[in-house]
């Protein structure tokens, strides 16, 4: 299998890292074969059964000592995600090294308690008086391959609930940015995790699916098409796995809802990370009667966006463009609308000069032609579309292959709860948007074609885990009813038995 990255840079023995906002190369890391692609995850076996022995306490006392870590290193990391990313400073503190810093005391405390054994009672006749006990082991070696829009949240944050079960992990980072992964890596290694047990493989395309044909577990986030290749190779090889894919996230507006809330969310998680998040905002429904209003508040708070290089704090608000095959679907998504009919109220353009920019844009007069309705752009455009009535929004939302998030409008909460549960997503927000994904304790996964599996509570580190069930009998005949020979007298008593207990 090749996972295909369309990046030129990624040929040949090592690959060059760029900085989106200025063009200028910033690292270098190697191409790992698929040779020593399997080395890698040789040596995370091998370690895997000492980094489960040594049990919950001890894998919390190392990851909370890596936050500590993590925490005193901060102005480090936040200059490598800003300068690998081209993301602003904000966006690397708040979505990266806040969440994450949260994420390691979360999986620290909760990891034992989520899987914990598990004592059933069971409800037939047949196991009266035998103990069963469902417990949860790890799978061994999981290989996270991570994107490149969040390089240390999709990818340092899927290792931390498979580490804390007990397995190894060899993390593929995106090969556009995967410095401040490699940067994490060695901090693990100085607060005192073993050797081995936490891993990087640098690479393109073919460095992931060696990862892929090698590893015990993958967890992906990508593209949809990808996810599809990788989960039809894990299906052939019987392992298990996640995989987060593709988003095209609709938020509706009703005529009752608080609209500078509204606007104030649709801007910031349309363009937030310069609309590089798999869970944006990616299409507006808003009801014919606040229309207008909020078509004309919109355009103007992205038209007073600030859009650059990012420097200090509070110099920019948003930031490059960090793929570069990314520009030109942006671009195509605009084109194609414009070409059908729409109107740019704000932007449309990619921005001249050094750097990989484009301009925050708003569209209005779109339709499901419009490939900015249907297809994931994945960059600062929000197209908004006027609808007659709440119906005409749920139906338009529900058009899509996709089904990662989703967001309601309203004042009336017992109607948005309704029309929640109609929506084909896997999260939906009710005035707000992405926010349960911090809730850690729910899960957060995605419906449709947005993917498989899920992040963050119980299902979060129990698919790390394969689960191996133990009936004990301590009290028992030695020659039980059922045991050879058959007999016609005990069947028959027992055929009776069935008719009595099930069939009534």
């Amino acid at each position: 299998m090749t996972i295909s990255t369309g990046t030129p840079a990624a040929t040949g023995r090592t690959i060059d890292i760029d900085n989106p906002a200025t063009g200028k190369v910033i690292g270098t890391v190697d191409n790992m074969t698929a040779e020593e692609v399997a080395q890698l995850v040789d040596r995370a076996r091998a370690a895997q059964p000492r980094w489960e022995a040594i049990g919950f306490a001890d894998r919390a006392r190392l990851v909370r000592a890596l936050r500590k870590w993590f925490v005193a290193e901060r102005a480090r990391i936040v200059d490598i995600v800003v300068a690998e990313n081209g993301k602003t400073r904000e966006d690397a503190l708040l979505a990266e090294l806040f969440y994450l810093a949260d994420s390691m005391g979360f999986w620290a405390k909760n990891a034992r308690k989520y899987l914990a054994d598990e004592s059933p009672r069971t409800h037939s006749p047949l196991v009266f008086g035998k103990k069963v006990v469902v417990r949860h082991r790890p799978l061994g070696v999981v290989g996270v391959i991570a994107p490149w829009n969040y390089p240390l949240t999709l990818s340092i944050g899927d290792a931390l609930p498979a580490l804390m079960a007990g397995n190894t992990v060899v993390i593929k980072p995106s090969e556009i940015a995967p410095l401040a992964v490699e940067f994490v890596v060695r901090g693990a290694r100085e607060v005192g995790f073993p050797d081995d047990v936490l891993l990087v493989a640098t690479g393109a395309g073919e460095t992931g699916a060696a990862l892929v044909d090698t590893a015990d577990m993958i967890q992906f986030t990508g593209s949809t098409r990808t996810g599809r290749r990788i989960a039809a190779t894990c299906g052939e090889r019987l392992i298990p796995c996640s995989v987060e894919l593709g988003g095209k996230d609709p938020m509706i507006v009703l005529a009752d809802a608080n609209i500078d809330r509204a606007v104030n969310v649709a801007v910031e998680w349309s363009m937030r990370n310069a609309g590089q998040i798999c869970m944006a905002i990616e299409r507006v429904y808003v009801e014919e009667p606040v229309y207008d209003e909020f078509v004309a508040k919109v355009a103007d708070k992205v038209a007073a966006l600030r859009q650059g290089e990012p420097a200090d704090y509070g110099s920019v608000d948003v930031g490059a463009i960090t793929f570069p095959p990314q520009l030109e679907i942006i671009e195509a998504h605009v084109a194609d609308a414009l070409t059908k009919g729409a109107r740019a109220v704000v932007g449309g353009h990619r921005r001249p000069g050094v750097g990989r920019f484009f301009e925050p844009t708003v569209l209005v007069d779109v339709d499901h032609t419009m490939d900015c309705m249907t297809q994931e752009t994945f960059g600062p455009l929000l197209p908004i579309m006027k609808v007659r009535n709440d119906e005409e929004a749920v139906r338009l939302a529900n058009d899509s292959p996709y089904g990662l998030g989703s967001s309601i409008f309203t004042r009336d909460i017992a109607k948005a709860n309704r029309l929640a549960r109609r929506l084909d997503a896997g999260n939906t927000w009710i005035n707000d948007a992405i926010m349960s994904y911090l809730a850690q304790e729910a899960p957060f996964a995605g419906a449709r074609e947005s993917g498989l599996g899920g992040r963050h509570g119980k299902q979060g580190i129990r698919k790390y885990c394969d689960t191996h069930t133990i009936l004990t009998t301590r009290f028992a005949l030695t020659h039980e009813p059922t045991m050879f020979p058959n007999s016609v007298k005990r069947s028959r008593f027992f055929e009776r038995l069935m008719v009595l207990m099930f069939g009534r």
